[in-house]
């Protein structure tokens, strides 16, 4: 699956932008979406997926942890949330056995990390989100979606971009 252009970077100076992010996407995202996070080592991803997880009801009691050796964490929210973390994965075989694409149409949102090679096997149609941090630590993160709705998304992320009023 080919991913639709990205839209504009959007620049997150400070980990409350990061936050205000998640929450603005939390508010338009449903069961059955899938959000990909990709971005190199301390992009953030696992920060973003945690305040996401909050946004979306997770109690701040539980931990929201990077599930890399895990691979995937379960969480309760306003809906149910699969957070799961592909790197170690050697192919789609092996993601096929975690189950997460049967998850996903049973109703659970997917936040994955490294997962952009995996966009068919977890059924497509996915917001990609790449995180971005220079060597200065400006981050940033561009939004692309692969298909009607992950597109919907994505436009929902660059509107986040605009200050709270």
């Amino acid at each position: 699956m080919i991913p639709s252009i990205p839209l504009p970077s959007i620049p997150l100076p400070t980990r409350r932008r990061t936050i205000e992010l998640a929450r603005r996407l939390a508010l338009v995202l449903r069961g059955g979406d899938l959000v990909v996070l990709s971005g190199g080592l301390g992009a953030g991803k696992t920060f973003f997926a945690r305040a996401l997880c909050r946004a979306l009801g997770v109690s701040a009691d539980i931990p929201v942890t990077s599930p890399t050796f895990t691979l995937v964490h379960e969480y309760e929210g306003k809906v149910p949330i699969r957070h799961a973390d592909l790197y170690r994965l050697g192919s789609a075989a092996e993601l096929i056995e975690l189950g997460l694409g049967e998850q996903r149409t049973a109703g659970a949102l997917l936040v994955v990390e490294w997962g952009e090679r995996y966009l068919d096997a977890l059924n497509g149609d996915g917001l990609l989100l790449e995180l971005a941090v220079t060597a200065a630590g400006e981050r940033s993160a561009r939004p692309a979606g692969t298909g009607a709705r992950s597109a919907t998304l994505a436009r929902a992320c660059e509107a986040a971009h605009a200050p709270t009023p």
